[in-house]
């Protein structure tokens, strides 16, 4: 008999070392609802943070709103689907990437007990709200237009007029009306440099918008493209317009999203990473998930930036960081 329970122990010491307490506890289920799509680099960066920071332990379903790409009047339809999806989901934990999901989503959620947390947001958060939600914290993002510009002085000394270019879309709209920079002006004057800032939603526009360049501006900082529609209504491909706006700009270009940095985009700048949205997210989720209560955990905000450059585009512009600059960089071709 001593030798059967001795036996027993054994194996119930052995289920123990192949079965530990943290691999038998249920994986936590979040639903990320994304504002745009898979194949947006911005998408697929913060996605790629958020995994990263997040690490085992987490089953992440995702599902795409699209309003990059789909017209408005379809929009209605995706918030519908993705509403559905969580009531089938039944996640522990939602994230909503960007303004349009927390503007579409947000309110509802609200109303529900499931933890929220917003990635990506320009807006104030609360203009979503009409009180603000006990079961929502997040991670905002911040345009560096004034402190990209501040530091295009140093990296282009010669530049006295600087065009910043945005397409139509939400992003776009609270830069222009939201921001402590533009708040609600199209030109502004900072270290001796104009700037103005003009949004475009046609390619025939974009198109003629750059070609005009020269002889008005010394640069340009492209924003966000990925809405631009061509004549008939039809999107733009975003990987089109960057390049061949990079192709025909008679000055040097520069941007503010890692994304549009590249041997055939821009030079670069001090730009923000969607990557770091995500890790920061993914810090939130883990401080909810912990016992920390959504409303106790102040809204994270990232807005430090880092310095990325094309060594083609520098070559093809003639442009010599300065050391300060350079020392701090990552290089891409």
């Amino acid at each position: 008999m001593k030798n059967i329970f001795t036996t027993f122990g054994i194996i119930l010491g052995c289920g123990t070392l192949l079965f530990p307490s943290d691999a038998l506890a249920a994986s936590k289920k979040i639903l990320l609802i994304q504002s745009y799509h898979n194949e947006y680099p911005w998408d697929a960066s913060y996605k790629a943070g958020l995994k990263k920071g997040l690490g085992d332990g987490y089953d992440i379903e995702s599902f795409e709103l699209d309003t990059k790409r789909l017209p408005k009047d379809k929009v209605p339809e995706m918030v519908k689907k993705a509403w559905e999806k969580y009531e089938s989901l039944k996640p522990d934990l939602v994230v909503l990437g960007d303004d349009a999901a927390l503007k579409n989503l947000g309110p509802r959620f609200a109303e529900t007990k499931t933890p929220f947390v917003y990635l990506g947001i320009n807006n104030n958060p609360r203009k979503y709200f009409t009180t603000k939600p006990t079961n929502m914290s997040g991670v905002l993002e911040r345009p560096l237009v004034k402190r990209s510009i501040i530091y295009l002085k140093e990296i282009y000394p010669t530049a006295k007029n600087i065009l910043v270019m945005f397409d139509t879309d939400i992003t776009a709209q609270i830069t222009r009306e939201e921001s402590n920079f533009f708040g609600g002006k199209d030109d502004m004057v900072i270290n001796g440099i104009n700037i103005h800032l003009k949004t475009i939603g046609t390619w025939s526009d974009w198109k003629k918008t750059v070609t005009d360049l020269k002889g008005k501006y010394d640069a340009v900082v492209v924003g966000l493209y990925q809405t631009i529609k061509d004549d008939t209504g039809k999107q733009v491909d975003a990987e089109e317009v960057i390049r061949w706006t990079s192709q025909n700009t008679p000055v040097p270009p520069f941007c503010l999203w890692d994304f549009a940095a590249g041997e055939d985009k821009t030079v670069g700048g001090m730009i923000l990473y969607g990557e770091d949205q995500g890790a920061q997210a993914a810090v939130v989720v883990k401080k909810i998930f912990s016992g920390t209560p959504p409303n106790e955990i102040p809204p994270i905000v990232v807005d430090e930036g880092k310095f990325l450059f094309s060594k083609k585009q520098l070559e093809k512009w003639k442009i010599k960081l300065p050391t300060g600059i350079s020392s701090q960089a990552t290089f891409i071709n």
